[in-house]
């Protein structure tokens, strides 16, 4: 007689912030009013990564602070973000973006050389390694991590907005090759499509992404510079904000006293 299986409870992780590409309804009138301020402050259609991390975070009410990897600048209870922006001439029409993830190095993290002789699947398996692990790290702490795109227009006219998961890639699945810039490039073994590429000269990883159909497009029309005066005079300029003096170089310098 088979011993009766005991009856456990199912453990679920808590809910992220919001489904996958299900924004709060804000999140596109809320972009496009801080990219227009943008536009109009800098008069230039110049959108950093950083500046896109603060915006989206003012987008949907979290938390924005600087990472050391990258993986978890925005933060809105236990669901963490990467945030990714890459040009476009078209991004409405954008299938497929390279998005720079980090810097792999095998040199540093294996102590291996840099030798386009050899199977480039062992390089490809140690540049998937160091990617894996980072994203391990981090999943420790939250339990859903994403990575938030824009697609910009290089006039800023338009622009996209998708996520998609952050996760770990099994190096069983793929397969890699050096093309003629002996840059390294893995490829998906089931359907042949490109999804990485790593440049051994600076370690930089690139993991190219699908835009996904139910993306966010916001079209932005380019405001008027800021008038300076006037920008001045609403903020209650006066001379007093200013301070003018020379600096003092009659102070002696410090000698090294003798033992």
């Amino acid at each position: 007689m088979d011993k009766p299986s005991p009856k456990l409870r199912t453990v679920h992780k808590s809910p992220p912030a919001f489904p996958l590409n299900n924004f709060p309804p804000s999140l596109p009138l809320i972009v496009g009013r801080e990219i227009v301020y943008l536009l109009a402050s800098k008069g230039a259609p110049n959108l950093i990564g950083s500046e896109w991390e603060a915006i989206f975070a003012t987008a949907i009410g979290a938390e924005w602070r600087d990472s050391n990897v990258g993986l978890d600048d925005v933060r809105l209870g236990n669901t963490a973000w990467g945030a990714k922006t890459v040009k476009s001439s078209n991004p409405s029409k954008a299938k497929k973006v390279p998005l720079v993830s980090g810097r792999n190095s095998i040199v540093y993290s294996f102590g291996a050389n840099i030798d386009t002789s050899v199977d480039p699947n062992l390089p490809g398996e140690q540049v998937l390694s160091i990617w894996n692990d980072r994203v391990s790290a981090v999943r420790e702490r939250f339990d859903h991590l994403r990575t938030i795109v824009l697609i910009k227009a290089n006039d800023l006219s338009e622009v996209v907005v998708f996520e998609f998961e952050t996760i770990r890639y099994d190096p069983e699945l793929f397969y890699w090759e050096w093309n003629k810039n002996n840059n390294l490039q893995g490829f998906s073994k089931q359907t042949n499509a490109h999804m990485f590429t790593w440049q051994p000269h600076g370690s930089q990883f690139t993991i190219h992404e699908k835009v996904p159909s139910n993306s966010v497009l916001i079209k932005i029309r380019k405001p008027a510079g800021l008038d300076k005066e006037k920008t001045l005079q609403a903020l209650g300029f006066d001379k007093s904000w200013i301070t003018v003096s020379k600096t003092d170089h009659t102070l002696p310098i410090p000698t090294k006293k003798k033992k």
